[in-house]
């Protein structure tokens, strides 16, 4: 026999996706302007709500291809937020995603979001619950950039060592010397030295990197620990 669920309460399901770039100097937080009620004109995370017939990682998908028209983007699952009171209009239940978009990539952003890049260290209050989204997104992505090579999901496909470091510095909020943040990274042999340089920094230039992917899940295999 059906167990008869129509005696319980129903509650709204969304998700909300804090959307991480990397312009070369800054992370990049990625908002939208809300156009409705309540809130409408300020600042907020992008998100909507799940459809019936999707998961909550389909309905994360939908929402960052309709803002960035970007697909198979490296999106991550972080929390859920439940508090009785987070938004004045219903009991809606978020659960929040991270997303990291190399700006190299063909980003076409969707008008109708009114969307614009902030530096993370200088963006504006957001509504609700999301400056908390943010923040623990933030300690996710640290934690997850210490130990797997996500970094690289923020790069384009070839870079010099500058941006990497640059990169690295930007997301710990902290500086690393450069002999040794270069050797460390050599010492992990999971780089590709291209013949390509980049002739926009110096006029000796500086060689191109891509990450190789085989050779450090090959690596993983075998015990591989990356550590940064």
């Amino acid at each position: 026999m059906k167990k008869d669920y129509s005696q319980y309460i129903k509650h709204l399901i969304a998700v909300d996706c804090i959307i991480f770039g990397f312009d070369g100097e800054n992370l990049n937080l990625l908002l939208v302007k809300r156009n409705f009620e309540p809130k409408k004109g300020e600042w907020s995370l992008v998100g909507g709500f799940v459809n019936a017939e999707e998961t909550l990682d389909d309905s994360a998908n939908r929402v960052l291809t309709s803002l960035t028209g970007l697909e198979n983007i490296y999106l991550e699952q972080l929390k859920c937020y439940s508090e009785l009171e987070r938004e004045p209009t219903a009991r809606i239940i978020s659960v929040s995603y991270y997303a990291l978009i190399s700006t190299d990539e063909n980003i076409r952003i969707n008008e109708k979001y009114s969307a614009k890049w902030f530096d993370l260290k200088q963006f504006p209050n957001l509504i609700f619950d999301h400056n908390k989204m943010v923040q623990n997104a933030v300690t996710r992505l640290r934690y997850r950039a210490s130990t797997q090579p996500i970094g690289f999901e923020l790069l384009p496909e070839k870079f010099t060592m500058k941006d990497l470091q640059s990169l690295y510095e930007v997301i710990f909020d902290e500086k690393y010397d450069k002999r040794n943040f270069i050797s460390k990274i050599n010492s992990m042999d999971i780089l590709v030295k291209t013949d390509e340089k980049d002739m926009t920094s110096s006029r000796k230039g500086s060689f191109l990197y891509r990450f190789d992917k085989e050779k450090y899940h090959k690596k993983l295999s075998q015990g591989y620990l990356f550590k940064i």
